[in-house]
């Protein structure tokens, strides 16, 4: 269990001050020019060494993310833009940074901007956090007037500013290249890959895109040096990570704890367990709405990190954990998330636009039962017709939960089936 001395965010709950005088007093803007004056070299192979991985869902290393960067190009500005859009069904840790900790995000957008040779940051919000959006505007106007940013950041010599957008709550926004459309004003959906935003982003520039919690740890990160990050979780899993649990459990809450923590100890010590107790359990969502489920006999020895999820045929995602219990209709929960990525299907790709159709009208009848049993695999089949035959990932978001179900729940399916078919025959 994480000792709160090792916790990155000391106000995720909000008890302190969330402004600019309570973020110094827990060591946020403490020694900032220093971290700037150990170059864009150092700092790039510093979160290298930590094995921080991108906390958005794909878990890209982020030190070799910012290293795409250009180095010098004096003919293009180079742009940082943090992906706040946080549309994932089931996680809430991005908006309890922004809202009770802005600074540490600020913070770290500096120090990744310089490492990039950016001087500009974007912060791009979902547009229903409005309190969060207000909150981060007014942390960046403290950190103007206190000389943390402009024409020369924490007296570091390097010229930086953030500015906040607001998105208009579109999920498909939350995909790198589509937050882009959208930062420019124009009609969100994806790019085509390559150009990679590295090469050609935000007007045409050199960006990189990626996610509040990545960008908000990496001040401390270099704090306390790559040895200390790595000393939690296991190898190529390192570090901490904000969990956000909901569902059944008794006590639904976020909480920052280190990797690799099994997925039982997490429930059970910091959300009051499983409602009805641990064997109550059907099935958990360990990653946010779009990977697989697990059922009970996995999540009993599961542990919580990017690599044993992959393994187990699901995915840490952005580590918001959603729980069902048996009370849990698990063929109506899934037709219901087959329902969202119908309805945020930005249309430009075929599979996806006519796929989210299909699989959302087939899991309808599989919800009442007025399927066919070779209708199943037919769902599968449209699924792997959708999975990787997209822009961009989307298309797996919506297959992986319909995927998982067949996978894992494919009795269940066949039994609402039959009963349908023996009420039809015993009416006739």
């Amino acid at each position: 269990m994480l000792e709160d001395k090792d916790r990155i965010f000391q106000n995720l709950y909000g008890q302190d001050d969330w402004g600019l005088e309570g973020a110094k007093k827990r060591g946020i803007w403490v020694n900032t020019k220093d971290l700037v004056s150990l170059g864009r070299e150092e700092i790039v192979n510093r979160m290298k060494d930590s094995g921080l991985r991108g906390r958005g869902g794909a878990g890209f290393p982020a030190g070799i993310k910012w290293s795409f960067m250009p180095k010098e190009d004096s003919s293009r500005p180079s742009y940082l833009v943090v992906n706040a859009d946080e549309s994932e069904p089931g996680s809430c840790k991005d908006r309890e940074i922004m809202r009770n900790d802005p600074h540490t995000l600020i913070e770290g957008c500096l120090i990744a901007g310089f490492a990039m040779g950016a001087h500009t940051a974007y912060i791009y919000i979902r547009g229903e956090y409005y309190l969060e959006s207000t909150r981060l505007e007014a942390a960046i106007e403290q950190a103007r007037a206190d000389g943390l940013l402009g024409d020369d950041a924490c007296g570091s010599g390097w010229a930086f500013d953030v500015h906040v957008h607001r998105g208009a709550g579109a999920y498909i926004c939350g995909e790198e290249t589509a937050l882009l459309e959208s930062l420019e004003g124009k009609k969100g959906q994806p790019r085509l890959k390559p150009p990679f935003p590295a090469a050609c982003g935000l007007y045409g520039c050199p960006t990189t895109v990626t996610n509040v919690e990545t960008v908000a740890v990496s001040p401390t990160i270099l704090r306390r040096g790559a040895d200390w990050w790595k000393q939690f979780g296991r190898e190529n899993n390192t570090g901490t990570k904000i969990f956000s649990i909901s569902g059944h459990v008794n006590k639904p809450c976020n909480v920052e704890e280190a990797m690799s923590i099994p997925l039982r100890e997490l429930i059970e010590k910091h959300a009051g367990g499983v409602r009805g107790g641990w064997d109550n359990l059907l099935a958990i969502i360990p990653g946010g709405s779009s990977v697989p489920m697990l059922p009970k006999h996995v999540c009993d020895t599961m542990t919580m990190d990017f690599d044993a999820l992959r393994e187990a045929g699901s995915g840490l995602g952005t580590a918001a954990v959603i729980v069902m219990d048996k009370s849990t209709d698990v063929v109506e929960a899934i037709c219901r998330l087959s329902h969202f990525y119908q309805h945020e299907s930005c249309g430009q790709c075929t599979p996806c636009r006519e796929g989210t159709g299909w699989m959302f009208r087939l899991m309808q009848r599989m919800v009442r039962g007025e399927a066919d049993v070779e209708e199943i695999d037919m769902l599968w089949d449209v699924t792997k017709q959708v999975e990787g035959h997209t822009i961009c990932a989307l298309g797996d978001a919506a297959a992986w939960p319909v995927q998982g179900l067949i996978r894992n729940f494919r009795p269940e399916l066949e039994r609402r089936i039959n009963e349908y078919k023996q009420a039809r025959q015993a009416a006739e």
